[in-house]
């Protein structure tokens, strides 16, 4: 019974955006305390994220691939696992508590991690060996790497979602404010992986590792204890069926249907209804994946039942899963050249001139310089462009969701083309025995930041939005799975590549291999990410335009029904003048019967509050019989 209050809480109406700052729970007032645990909890994960390939070379004496492999192992492991933390958040738990029982998981992790690296004899001696760590050693590191994945992870698999129920996507005021909150959560990630990569990367690689973690521990501390302090605020949606039952039921159904023949639309079984309002959602039937309509026949004589049939939106609702993977998959080659930034870029930065006057300035402190501009660019955006795109196309976020994450994959393959420029300069002048400026390589870094600033929030937001109610978390979770396909395959493509080049190259050394850059063939790889990135751009390209949008009641003018769409990359564009002069014609009128609307409220308020007074004025006044008994 310890979540009845908060689940008497999520029965309550949404207060209108415009009240939201003065009275009542949700809007921007209740993500604020969102934002305060992005910032604060992002600001260690980040430099972490970027320092720890040099923890494990310089302190637990890891050589430079397994360094990187087990960066990449853990990264990819934390993402992975958001999709645990959406799950429960989406079945079991509501989405606060779900953040503050992994939030506790990914505290204890920190602290253990800061007494090994406080503990000097739990320091492995150097060897020589691709890995020094053994025995207890070992335990400990693994044990509380591991634990941080799942705390973290499970933290990023409910967090989003949780600011995102504070805000109504059926009104169109809210749906617009949905789509800034994701802006202004990444700039919340943005502003605490600044002083993470500047202040905290500083204190622990000049002052003693276990210092850098004990300030992530706290700040990470801090950030929760704000969460929880908003509570009163907050929209709290009531967990629902298991959405990994409910696929498992559509398709089990759908074979088990296999050899029935496939009924008309209108034959399909379908909740009523009354029903529809305890589901919160009633999903038109779309002609993609006709296979699985067969889930919704319900047999002559028999009674609706789970596993039995499903509905009509039950099907929908994985039909909309199945869309998605599309565009998950083509997102993962970009995830990919992000985890060469956290590994080998910062490994390049080690080895080139550091020095800013008499400063030595930390190569993972590099990626600051990309974290400025997007402080500087996303309310940019925010401000400027998605007004101006907003009355180009008529899309309430300026450009769709795709559209955004296009943008990004582009970018991204020009990062790597140009890290692979960079290294073939760094390594020419390092082998002639002079070393260039670190700066070099904040090209990388920055292209990349505005990359990921336009396919991060994209994808959150498509997630997010596209996804079925009962399956939110789960389906925004899908954002970190991309990330964590692409961890895991950074790993195997650098075995891959190692093995490979082993037996190819007359030196039969791989392009990555030992502990010197300068004997590698670091660019080689950078450019063979560069190509496979253009290629998967392709891919996505084809997903993207062959994706069909989930009908949208708070704007149904920009997003085509699901069953009528058939170019989801290219949605935000008119098709003619004739359609946009229509289109604002019937916006128009929508707003001119809406106004008399409100005015005959309005005036029939007032006539009843004119007859009321009326009638109790007459209560009030004595009649000429009680005049006459007087006298």
């Amino acid at each position: 019974m310890w979540m009845q209050g908060d689940v008497e809480a999520s029965k309550e109406h949404h207060v209108p955006l415009s009240l939201a700052g003065k009275k009542g729970r949700g809007g921007f007032r209740a993500t604020m305390f969102v934002y305060g645990l992005v910032a604060l909890d992002n600001m260690g994960f980040v430099a972490n994220m970027v320092s720890l390939v040099l923890y494990f070379m310089g302190v637990m004496h890891f050589d430079i691939p397994t360094s990187a492999n087990t960066l990449t192992n853990l990264m990819g492991s934390t993402f992975l696992l958001t999709v645990l933390g959406g799950f429960i958040s989406d079945a079991y738990l509501n989405r606060l508590h779900t953040v503050l029982l992994f939030g506790f998981l990914e505290i204890v992790a920190l602290v253990l991690i800061t007494i090994q690296a406080h503990a000097k004899k739990m320091h492995p001696p150097a060897c020589g060996k691709e890995s020094c760590v053994e025995g207890g050693i070992e335990f400990m590191l693994y044990f509380s790497l591991s634990l941080l994945a799942l705390g973290t992870g499970g933290v990023r698999g409910a967090l989003p979602a949780l600011g995102a129920d504070q805000f109504n996507e059926k009104d169109p005021e809210e749906a617009k404010a949905l789509a800034s909150y994701f802006n202004w959560m990444t700039l919340s990630t943005v502003v605490g992986a600044v002083v993470g990569v500047t202040g905290i990367v500083n204190l622990s690689m000049f002052h003693g590792w276990w210092k850098g973690f004990l300030v992530s521990t706290v700040g990470t501390f801090i950030g929760f204890v704000i969460l929880v302090s908003g509570k009163p605020f907050y929209h709290l949606r009531q967990p629902g069926d298991s959405p990994l039952l409910r696929i498992a039921q559509v398709f089990s159904l759908a074979i088990r249907n296999r050899r029935l023949p496939m009924p008309k639309a209108e034959e399909l079984y379908e909740i009523s209804d009354k029903e529809t309002i305890a589901y919160d959602e009633k999903l038109e039937h779309t002609e993609q994946f006709r296979f699985l309509d067969k889930a919704a026949i319900l047999p002559e004589g028999m009674q609706p039942a789970p596993w039995k049939v499903c509905s009509v939106t039950q099907v929908e609702e994985v039909k909309i899963l199945t869309r998605m993977l599309p565009i998950l998959g083509s997102t993962i080659i970009m995830n990919t050249c992000l985890a060469q930034l956290q590994t080998f870029s910062v490994q390049q930065g080690n080895d080139m001139y550091r020095k800013i006057g008499k400063h030595d300035f930390p190569a993972p402190s590099v990626p600051v310089i990309p974290l400025v501009f997007m402080v500087i660019l996303i309310p940019a955006y925010e401000f400027f462009f998605v007004p101006f795109a907003r009355k180009l196309t008529g899309h309430p976020a300026g450009i769709t969701q795709l559209q955004r994450v296009g943008v990004g994959l582009v970018l991204s393959a020009v990062s790597m083309a140009v890290a692979g420029i960079v290294e073939v300069k760094r390594r020419d002048q390092a082998l002639k025995g002079h070393l260039i400026s670190l700066f070099w390589i904040s090209f990388q870094y920055g292209i990349f930041g505005i990359a990921d600033m336009f396919t991060l929030v994209g994808l959150l937001d498509f997630f997010y939005k596209e996804a079925p109610s009962r399956m939110k978390s789960l389906s925004t979770s899908f954002t970190w799975l991309s990330l964590s396909f692409g961890y895991f395959l950074s790993t195997i493509f650098v075995n891959l590549i190692n093995a490979v080049t082993k037996r190819i190259t007359p030196s039969r050394q791989g392009w990555l291999h030992g502990q010197l850059l300068d004997e590698n063939n670091l660019n080689l790889f950078y450019w063979f990410l560069a190509i496979l990135s253009c290629l998967n751009f392709l891919l996505y390209l084809y997903s993207a335009s062959w994706y069909r949008y989930k009908p949208d009641d708070s704007d149904s003018t920009n997003k085509p029904k699901a069953k009528d769409s058939d170019e989801g990359l290219f949605l935000a564009k008119e098709k003619s003048t004739s359609e946009s002069s229509e289109a604002k014609t019937d916006k128009a009128e929508e707003s001119a019967r809406e106004n008399a609307t409100k005015r005959n409220e309005e005036e029939s308020t007032l006539e009843m509050v004119t007859r009321n007074s009326a009638d109790d004025a007459r209560a009030k006044a004595p009649t000429s019989e009680q005049t006459n008994e007087t006298e």
